[in-house]
């Protein structure tokens, strides 16, 4: 059953894909018409109903035998942005380039995505267990649509060998690699009701980073901590401390730290001197153990996540950012280790974790909680393994802003007295509003 289920999903989908890109508005109010009369057709005395079909019939035929002569050759080229951001609009060009003898007047350009389609396996974690078991019902082609729908663009008249350019405006849905397949060239029939297509293989992508919230000025718990070995051994690159002075060579010093510039110019053993830092280090938690049937959930703390790593300052601090994917992870940005759009362009791939149990997120969080000033823990739930970690983190001395989300309209999770006051609840669909009280 749920194989039959995945075939008739499929079929469906084609149909209204193939349907969307071929018919023109036109097209559409003939097939609607057809549908109308088809039935009228079938009775020889309602005389106007069954001329109504045959005209619209005739055109409908008419418009699709036009398709097959449009085998003009192009050539395309694509500049697309570095970076998009989900449910932001971008625009990027599209260079069309003529290479037949002829002037090319009406056409329309239209570009092709990788077919988004989730496959078998993807299905079956998409629909929930109970409704394969209880019905038909299928998942929404709008929930694995990666853009909004790209309207077809209008290409000026290409003269023999000539290059235009059109703008194409795109809505990403969805965080993530965005894969381009094609770049189709239109042709509408004499009729303006079918699209003839010459298509352009033109694989690319760039990725869609997390969508953002504006976040209030927040006052993140803890204060400087000391950094043995500065920047450099904190992220664990080397041992590398801030650089004061130079001074005499002394018994002991290591020749590494030996300036021979300066030994060079005085005539005698000249060393650089290093001191340890003070500075403040935070960590970004992200819990990444939910269920596939609460994805939206997972998506806005990563739409979190990514708030805060936009609006903490790095310019003299360090942010972690911790979470459990295939294995471990912890990726430092701030003061000129990395930037912001890198742990972006981390979060834009993170995926959930199904294969591991919660407490190697513990233990991750326990291993670094001796370096960090503070924590922003982001809990797609609040159970008694979440509660642990909080306490955990508690008995290291270690502050923490708690931040957990909940389905909307669903009841908010239940305290428990020992819970910390630093507890928020942020309900999907009003997150603007619940991260503004913080």
């Amino acid at each position: 059953m749920n194989r039959f289920s995945y075939r008739i999903y499929r079929m469906v989908s084609s149909l209204r894909h193939v349907s969307a890109r071929r018919l023109t508005p036109a097209g559409w109010i003939v097939l609607i018409g057809l549908i109308l009369t088809a039935g009228m057709a079938t009775d020889t005395e309602q005389s106007l109903g069954y001329q109504v079909f045959a005209l619209l019939l005739c055109l409908a035929i008419a418009a699709v035998a036009a398709a097959p002569f449009f085998r003009v050759r192009f050539a395309a080229e694509r500049m697309l942005p570095k970076y998009g951001s989900a449910g932001q609009p971008l625009r990027y060009a599209v260079f069309i380039h003529n290479r037949s003898v002829k002037v090319q007047a009406g056409l329309h350009v239209l570009d092709g995505l990788v077919d988004p389609r989730p496959t078998f396996e993807e299905f079956l974690e998409l629909t929930p267990p109970a409704k394969r078991r209880k019905s038909l019902r299928l998942t929404k082609v709008a929930d694995v649509r990666r853009v909004r729908a790209i309207k077809p663009q209008v290409l000026p008249a290409l003269a023999p060998n000539g290059t235009a350019a059109v703008e194409i405006e795109l809505v990403p849905l969805k965080r993530g690699v965005l894969h381009f397949d094609s770049v189709a060239i239109a042709r509408p029939d004499p009729f303006m009701l079918f699209r003839a297509f010459s298509t352009v293989k033109l694989p690319a992508s760039f990725t869609i980073l997390p969508r953002r919230y504006s976040l209030p000025h927040i006052a993140l718990p803890g204060s400087p901590q000391y950094q043995h070995g500065g920047v450099a051994l904190a992220v664990g690159i080397g041992e590398s401390e801030e650089f004061v002075s130079l001074r005499d060579y002394r018994p002991g010093d290591p020749l590494r730290r030996i300036h021979w510039r300066s030994w060079a110019k005085a005539g005698r053993p000249v060393v650089k001197e290093f001191q340890d830092e003070f500075f403040v280090r935070h960590a970004l938690i992200l819990d990444t153990f939910v269920e596939p049937e609460k994805a939206v959930i997972f998506e806005e703390a990563v739409s979190i996540a990514a708030s805060f790593a936009c609006a903490i300052d790095t310019q003299e601090s360090l942010l972690d950012l911790l979470f459990i994917g295939p294995q471990a992870f912890c990726f430092t940005i701030g003061r000129g280790v990395a930037h912001a759009d890198q742990m972006l362009e981390l979060l834009a791939s993170v995926k959930t974790c199904a294969d591991k149990p919660f407490s190697s997120l513990q233990q991750l969080v326990v291993e670094h909680a001796t370096t960090v000033s503070g924590c922003v823990c982001i809990f797609v739930a609040w159970d008694e393994a979440r509660r642990q970690l909080v306490r955990k983190l508690s008995a290291l001395g270690v502050p923490a802003l708690i931040l957990v989300l909940r389905e909307n309209g669903s009841a908010a999770p239940e305290r428990d007295v020992d819970d910390p006051e630093n507890l928020h609840v942020l309900e999907v669909g009003n997150m603007e509003a619940d991260l503004a009280k913080i």
